[in-house]
């Protein structure tokens, strides 16, 4: 007897996606550190640390995304992205861009979820002869 084939996962590339948005941004991250060592207020021990520890989390938060709430704590290191505006306004700007994308990202997929319930997705569509 064969198994009935089933669709690709659409959650599966979703968290795919979420992870490599934050290696991205983790990247960015630490690509602030010579823009805040040389036009900022210089690099401090604090500076520094606070800089790599957000981009040690964000490579961290990578590894969890196939738990459910995941989504919501990508957007809650936004936050603390954000309050980096105390380090360089440069590092807060950062934080509200990172903050629209992951809004984005969290409508699509909403907008997933909202197309799988109805069975609209295309692995859901039965085959065409």
């Amino acid at each position: 007897m064969t198994e009935p084939t089933q669709g690709p996962d659409p959650w599966k590339s979703f968290r795919g996606v979420m992870a490599g948005t934050l290696i991205l941004e983790a990247i960015v991250v630490l690509l602030a550190l010579p823009v805040v060592g040389a036009v900022g207020g210089g690099l401090n021990p604090a500076s520094t640390g606070y800089l790599v520890g957000v981009a040690v989390l964000l490579v961290l938060m990578a590894g969890v995304q196939k738990r459910p709430w995941a989504i919501w704590a990508n957007l809650a290191v936004q936050v603390l992205l954000i309050a980096g505006w105390v380090v360089y306004p440069g590092v807060g700007f950062m934080g509200l861009l990172f903050t629209v994308v992951w809004l984005l990202i969290a409508y699509l997929r909403a907008e997933v979820l909202r197309r799988q319930k109805r069975g609209l997705l295309p692995g859901q569509q039965p085959p065409t002869d």
